[in-house]
């Protein structure tokens, strides 16, 4: 198989379990930086609507990519350090997925980087989209953000989606999952508010690195309760309990 992707989400209630998952963001990274076969990670915040000015204080994300399906199924089975952030999460999902398609940079690298050749009739797609703002447009890109992200929520085929970034306001990034590939091809390239910010970036070019990015999902572990799709996926994706 090659190569595998991750993204994990995690949610936390009560002000000690958020402020100790707000910690693991800095304490986390030597540890992280020590697993075998992890070749890029990210620990994420996330945000209450898509691309958003106001955190979502449960929820915090973690984004890998692995250079075999072997050793990201041993870290997610035995890793001492994962099994207490999921004992101490209330809730955890997790999806291994093939790269796809991946275009553009992150942190000056592109670690989803595949020769795999993408097909219409995968049964269903996940998309990552990040990019770094310039400063002097923070104010220009955050004032079309509602209009992009009111069409991306309401298009029909979108089974999960949520804000996730390094930084607040600079280094932002969006994860959607789709039914299929043709419910985002309809998003990308017929839905007004997503096109006019397409547009508008391209004119100003507000973005000093950007990353798009296609996975498909193919496992799963947990489960997810905002995620409205989560009986699709568990007909169609291998599930495991955590």
């Amino acid at each position: 198989m090659g190569s595998v992707s991750t993204i994990s989400f995690f949610r936390f209630k009560g002000a000690g379990r958020k402020f100790w998952a707000l910690k693991q963001m800095q304490f986390a990274k030597p540890i992280l930086n020590k697993v075998s076969g992890l070749v890029f990670y990210k620990l994420l915040g996330t945000g209450k609507q898509g691309f958003s000015t106001s955190p979502d204080w449960e929820v915090f994300s973690l984004l890998q990519h692995w250079e075999s399906l072997g050793e990201a199924e041993n870290f997610f089975g035995q890793h001492q350090w994962l099994q207490k952030y999921r004992d101490r999460s209330d809730e955890n999902w997790t999806l291994f997925m093939r790269p796809l398609r991946s275009k553009g940079l992150w942190n000056g690298q592109n670690p989803f980087d595949s020769k795999t050749t993408e097909a219409t009739s995968i049964p269903m797609l996940a998309v990552i989209t990040r990019a770094t703002i310039k400063r002097k447009y923070l104010r220009k890109f955050w004032n079309s953000v509602p209009a992009s992200r009111e069409t991306l929520e309401q298009r029909e085929g979108l089974l999960y989606t949520k804000g996730i970034g390094e930084t607040p306001f600079i280094h932002m990034a969006t994860f959607s999952l789709w039914k299929d590939l043709q419910s985002m091809m309809d998003f990308a390239y017929s839905a007004d508010g997503h096109q006019e910010a397409i547009r508008r970036t391209r004119e100003l070019g507000w973005y000093s690195e950007e990353m798009f990015a296609r996975f498909q999902p193919f496992k799963m572990l947990g489960n997810w309760s905002d995620c409205k799709g989560m009986e699709l996926l568990r007909q169609e994706l291998s599930t495991e309990k955590t």
